[in-house]
């Protein structure tokens, strides 16, 4: 299949009812961190951009909020083009410049502080990472606590950042700024808003 006919299949067939679906669990997973919102197949994007960000990307990104890719995404033309068709969204010049960034290789992703803070004024201007993880249960168990999470959650995303424990104790600081984290798996996603502390497990 050529670039033109990728780039315009795989959107949703339903667009209001399926942005809304995914708009609802994206912000129920942000209300309660550490939570696995289900979410069902709703995009069919090229690869490797997975159906869930695929389905994020649609609900969530627009001409206004410009994308950043990385080099596994960005390698694949008909990504760029299929976000463009079904978005209307930019691809951002520089991690700082954007508003949402899909990552499909978080073990390898860059540092979270090269990505937007937002300002003090503006904390919202700060870009949300889409990380795409093989599961939410078979990496190192991570333990959450913070708003929305009534006492405390635990999740073991797969294929995490390095240092990412380190990392996010430093975003925490940069409160109200820092980044937000949805974490999509292939039947659904959870959230790491930037006000949940994350704890490791000591085994």
């Amino acid at each position: 299949m050529d670039i033109a006919a990728q780039s315009i299949e795989g959107g949703f067939a339903d667009p209001v009812f399926n942005a809304q679906t995914v708009f609802r669990a994206v912000m129920d997973a942000m209300a309660r961190p550490g939570s696995i919102q289900p979410l069902p197949a709703l995009a069919r994007p090229p690869a490797p951009l997975s159906a869930t960000s695929g389905a994020i990307a649609l609900a969530l990104c627009d001409n206004d909020t410009p994308l950043w890719l990385d080099p596994a995404l960005h390698a694949s033309a008909a990504i760029g083009s299929w976000l463009g068709f079904h978005t209307g969204a930019p691809l951002a010049n520089t991690p700082a410049d954007a508003h949402f960034a899909f990552i499909a290789t978080p073990a390898e992703m860059m540092a979270l502080d090269g990505f937007s803070q937002g300002t003090q004024d503006y904390p919202d201007r700060s870009t949300t990472l889409i990380l795409q993880v093989g599961d939410l249960a078979s990496g190192s168990p991570l333990l959450l606590e913070g708003p929305g999470i009534e006492t405390s959650a635990t999740i073991a995303p797969a294929q995490m950042p390095r240092h990412f424990v380190e990392q996010w104790k430093q975003n925490n600081k940069r409160f109200p700024r820092g980044v937000d984290i949805v974490l999509a798996t292939s039947d659904g996603i959870a959230c790491l808003p930037r006000t949940t502390r994350i704890k490791t497990m000591e085994a």
